[in-house]
């Protein structure tokens, strides 16, 4: 008697299903991708979750933008109004206009798709920002993310313009303000000002052809780079391991926190719906952007107290508080009152981008970081980061001056003069006050390692002395106090060598040891308890 066997293959290939996977695996080779990626683990902490925001965010953009496409007209050919919104039946306006207003009171449910886009649009660029300045601040930039930041970085570039393109879409008497300020801009640029301005806007402006122009690149061009862009920064995410703050257990070289399934993944969802609730719930709430009150855009027209989407406030700042210098040769007139603030704003978002590559050749530091650094230990770099956020809001504040003037009963020539002058002074002020408060911050953290935490308990020695009682911290307190590296600054060596002669160094690598001290010199961070200090003080000597 003979017995035959079915083979593990066969026995997997009986059901449909198995065999669809099967067939998939073979030539994907997801399982083994899956095996290897879907229990990666992720840090739990709070701030974690910002770029999250942004992600959500962009994916509820993607959906209401997709609905909103369904029945907006990109076009700028005149129709007369005969909505249901009567103060502006009978009015001339663009079939872009219209269909915003078709949108907004005809179609079920528009209005509210359109509010959520909008809220969702400045949520995402806060959130962009936000989540750039946690990793600035905590030195998540450096290497081997160096790349990773530069991808963050062009997201928000491109995220800005994104929302711009699409605030001027409904051809509205604010947005069409704004695209007569950009054109303004456009224009100053030497030489090739006016054709620039031509091929933005098809002819003169406002031309004809802008708003299908614009149309194409907010959801085609720019909303396909920001995805791959997207992808990319996760996938470098996944590859490079995330970052964590330091605790105990946690080291350079592995990751405290749960697994992506089914823990992480689980928690990922269920904030993606609470995100989408609270944007929901603003755009339910909260109006912005009521176009059908600021009319349609008329050529020969301002709007009353007309200002950009305040991620852009720093650029219309900078303009509006710029003297209106001129110079005038060879024929040919260069307006630095716009020239000039177009070229500080490119160059100080080229600073944010690349300054991972200068801190790390300022401090020579090229090691891997995994592990996050506390603001306070690193005082230069969060200087540096409260100064350029003052920055920005010092020009905010010019970008809105006629609004701060009506609003507070000020002068507007007073807010103008405040932001000039705040412009080069309060940064540097933020900075100062800034590195004196993490350095602070560092004393105050040794102290708590040498004599523990304040508990507030007095208490009457034998011989009459008062004391108070300190607590000790736990290790884990201990290990987040101490764990950090404390680099010391680039030394050039003695200025001559052992013969007596001068060693010559190049003004570059002068420049970069003194940068160095900057950043790294006593005056710039406070040194951490040494073994011996905390021995001999929890040894009973000198304390209580």
């Amino acid at each position: 008697m003979s017995t035959t066997t079915e083979s593990p293959s066969r026995r997997r290939a009986t059901h449909p299903g198995e065999r669809v996977a099967e067939w998939t695996d073979s030539r994907l080779g997801l399982y083994k991708m899956a095996k290897s990626n879907l229990r990666k683990i992720f840090p739990d902490h709070w701030s974690f979750m910002l770029g999250e925001v942004c992600l959500y965010s962009f994916i509820i953009l993607i959906l209401t933008g997709v609905y909103l496409t369904l029945f907006f007209h990109p076009s700028m050919t005149e129709v007369v109004y005969h909505g249901p919104y009567a103060p502006l039946q009978g009015v001339r306006m663009s079939d872009a206009y219209a269909s915003t207003l078709h949108i907004s009171f005809e179609v079920r449910g528009g209005l509210l798709i359109r509010q959520i886009h909008h809220w969702a649009a400045l949520i995402f660029i806060a959130g962009m920002i936000v989540h750039m300045m946690r990793v600035f601040f905590t030195g998540g930039f450096r290497k081997p993310r160096e790349v990773n930041w530069l991808f963050g970085w062009t997201l928000l570039f491109l995220g800005m313009f994104t929302g711009f393109t699409g605030y001027s879409l409904p051809d509205d008497l604010l947005s069409g303000t704004g695209v007569r300020f950009t054109e303004g801009a456009v224009l100053s640029t030497p030489l090739i000002g006016t054709y620039l301005s031509m091929f933005l806007f098809g002819g003169e402006f406002p031309g004809h052809d802008f708003v299908s122009r614009f149309y194409s690149v907010h959801i085609l061009l720019l909303p396909g780079l920001m995805a791959g862009l997207l992808t990319a920064h996760l996938i470098l995410v996944f590859y490079h391991k995330h970052t964590q703050f330091p605790g105990a257990g946690k080291t350079e070289k592995n990751v405290v926190g749960t697994p992506l399934l089914p823990i992480y993944t689980a928690k990922a969802g269920g904030f993606f719906f609470l995100v989408f609730g609270v944007i929901s719930a603003i755009a339910a709430l909260v109006t912005i952007n009521p176009i059908w009150t600021i009319g349609p855009y008329r050529p020969d027209q301002v709007s009353t107290g007309a200002q950009p989407d305040w991620y852009m406030g720093f650029s219309e700042g900078l303009i509006r508080v710029m003297p209106g210098w001129e110079i005038r040769a060879w024929g040919h007139t260069l307006v630095l009152g716009v020239f000039v603030p177009l070229m500080i704003f490119p160059l100080v978002l080229l600073s944010i981008a690349v300054y991972p590559f200068i801190e790390s050749w300022v401090t020579g530091d090229k090691r891997e970081h995994h592990i996050l650094d506390r603001p306070r230990n690193r005082p230069v770099r969060t200087g540096l980061g409260v100064g350029w956020l003052t920055l920005y809001f010092v020009l905010l504040i010019g970008g809105g001056n006629d609004i701060f003037a009506t609003h507070f009963h000020l002068s507007i020539n007073a807010i103008t003069w405040f932001v000039r002058i705040g412009f080069f002074v309060l940064p540097v002020i933020a900075f100062w006050v800034t590195k004196r408060i993490c350095l602070g911050l560092q004393r105050r953290d040794r102290d708590k390692v040498l004599h523990g935490r304040e508990t507030g308990i007095i208490k009457r020695l034998p011989h009459g002395e008062f004391i108070e009682v300190h607590e000790p911290l736990s290790q884990q307190q201990l290990h987040v106090l101490t764990a950090h590296v404390q680099p010391t600054p680039i030394d050039l060596g003695p200025e001559v060598d052992e013969n007596g002669v001068a060693r010559k160094a190049s003004h570059v690598d002068k420049l970069q040891a003194r940068l160095s001290r900057n950043f790294y010199g006593e005056h710039s961070q406070i040194p951490k308890p040494t073994v011996e200090e905390f021995e001999e003080i929890t040894s009973g000597h000198g304390h209580h």
